[in-house]
């Protein structure tokens, strides 16, 4: 029965850890995606470059 105890609470860490970095990713993305359309409003294309790129490796 404690066997069965510690593996349901790794995998309850687990489906926790996985939320939390969706989270994370989720609300990284929001940000990136707010400095990409200021980046284009400024005509900032080396900035708009780099979170460009941010992001695509954020969305892999």
């Amino acid at each position: 029965m404690d066997q069965m105890k510690v593996a349901y609470e790794a995998m309850l860490s687990l489906a926790a850890e996985m939320v939390w970095d969706e989270a994370l990713r989720k609300h990284r993305s929001e940000q990136i995606y707010s400095e990409i359309d200021s980046a284009l409003a400024k005509g900032d294309e080396v900035a708009f470059r780099l979170l460009t790129d941010e992001l695509k490796t954020l969305e892999h």
